[in-house]
């Protein structure tokens, strides 16, 4: 499409460029890794919150 390869040779010619990952490197991408834990903290601290209110609430009085 005007004059540009097509997505599949740009996408393929992007890895070659960026070469294999180093052994135990998951996030090579830092907003990445950054998001992911920001957005497991979220999971983890809802959670709690949830169990605290459904074991420590009395609900209403009678």
């Amino acid at each position: 499409m005007l004059g540009r390869p097509p997505i599949e040779e740009r996408i393929a010619a992007r890895q070659r460029e960026l070469g294999e990952l180093k052994r135990g490197s998951v996030f090579p991408h830092g907003p990445a890794k950054m998001l992911f834990f920001f957005s497991m903290g979220v999971v983890v601290i809802t959670h709690i919150v949830a169990l605290c209110m459904y074991f420590v609430d009395a609900g209403p009085p009678r």
